[in-house]
């Protein structure tokens, strides 16, 4: 939280910049780069998506949602690192191993899992967006097997699977004293309460929801760049701040996703969106089977062959570009032309340290 309320403010520092043609005078703070702040994610967010269109294959592509009951959702929020670890595991051995049976699929598959904590009105909702090809590897990796047009896997098997595969290893996290328990929750301390808690969970229906398929490789990447580096709320949802309470967009799902306005008192605002910070160091973003680290360059490659598609040619910088050329070159946007004449270029004539000033009023300045 701190690190959101200092962004972009003279605690950070920054650089004063000067138009080289009309003499306009910009003052620049520096960015907290948290990956919870709402200000900082779109030059990493291109920056990433520009990294993955190198990943993408000829094929369909689909969206699977994995969402964790409300139950386990309480537990999750108590113990973090330790759940949203789980639902990771559980969600890649759910996909892999459906895909690979040969009644379903019978391929090695790679996708991307993204996890979200949050819904549209803030509170805790964890979930993992998948993003899958529609096909993958035979077994010896001499074809490429696809799926049928529009269809991925059936979610009703992907479901009860994933249930299963979870349950046993919060079972098993909860037996090697892997989680605590707080409040509320307290009495599940012991063994037999813990049980009688997960029993109704064996039997209830856990949502995974597949979307329909993409329009093509290149809309996968227009997706992405709306989920992969969101945070709780971003700034174009909010309306306004008066009387001690917040005012910001969100969409009903329950009501076929009717917009509405919600008005929260600020302390609850920030409540829910602190709900939402991840624990430091955890990544968010995985990547499995042939999309996997390890193995991405030599199973893509493969993949390619078999799908008959030579690899993108990205070309490559010789030396880092400055960060105003990355801007420009991921966004289109510049930051070097000057935004009040339209001709020159901004030029740093100084950079102060965090917790100082610029050493003259701009005004002052020539």
């Amino acid at each position: 939280m701190s690190a959101i309320e200092l962004c972009r403010t003279a605690a950070l520092g920054g650089h004063v910049e000067q138009c080289d043609t009309c003499g306009h005078l910009r003052i620049s703070f520096n960015s907290c780069r948290n990956r919870h702040c709402p200000k900082c994610q779109s030059l990493v967010r291109a920056q990433w998506l520009d990294d993955r269109q190198a990943d993408l294959i000829p094929t369909q592509y689909f969206h699977v949602v994995f969402t964790l009951p409300e139950a386990v959702a309480a537990i999750a929020y108590q113990n973090k690192a330790v759940v949203y670890d789980l639902l990771f595991h559980a969600t890649a051995e759910t996909l892999r191993t459906i895909a690979a049976d040969p009644k379903h699929l019978g391929a090695e598959i790679g996708f991307i899992g993204v996890l979200h904590t949050w819904g549209q009105n803030l509170l805790h909702h964890p979930h993992l967006h998948c993003v899958v090809p529609g096909g993958g590897l035979s077994d010896d990796g001499e074809r490429w097997i696809s799926c049928r047009p529009g269809f991925f896997l059936p979610v009703r098997v992907l479901s009860r699977l994933f249930r299963r595969l979870f349950l046993e290893q919060l079972q098993r996290a909860f037996g090697a004293g892997h989680l605590h328990f707080y409040h509320a929750l307290k009495e599940l301390q012991t063994p037999a309460a813990f049980a009688r808690y997960l029993a109704p969970l064996r039997q209830a229906e856990w949502v995974v929801y597949a979307k329909p398929p993409f329009g093509g490789p290149r809309h996968v990447l227009e997706y992405l760049g709306r989920y992969t580096h969101r945070v709780a709320i971003s700034n174009n949802r909010l309306i306004d701040f008066a009387d001690d309470h917040v005012r910001f967009h969100w969409k009903d799902y329950r009501h076929e996703s009717r917009p509405k306005v919600m008005l929260l008192a600020a302390q609850e605002f920030i409540r829910r969106f602190l709900l939402h910070v991840l624990p430091s160091g955890f990544q968010r973003i995985r990547h499995y089977g042939f999309l996997a680290n390890r193995y991405r360059a030599v199973k893509l490659e493969r993949c390619r062959e078999l799908l008959a598609e030579h690899a993108p040619i990205i070309p490559v910088p010789e030396a880092p570009p400055d960060y105003r050329d990355r801007y420009q070159l991921l966004t289109g946007k510049s930051l070097r032309d000057c935004p009040q004449c339209g001709q020159g270029q901004m030029v740093c004539i100084e950079t102060f340290l965090p917790g100082t000033l610029p050493r003259g009023p701009p005004r002052n300045r020539s």
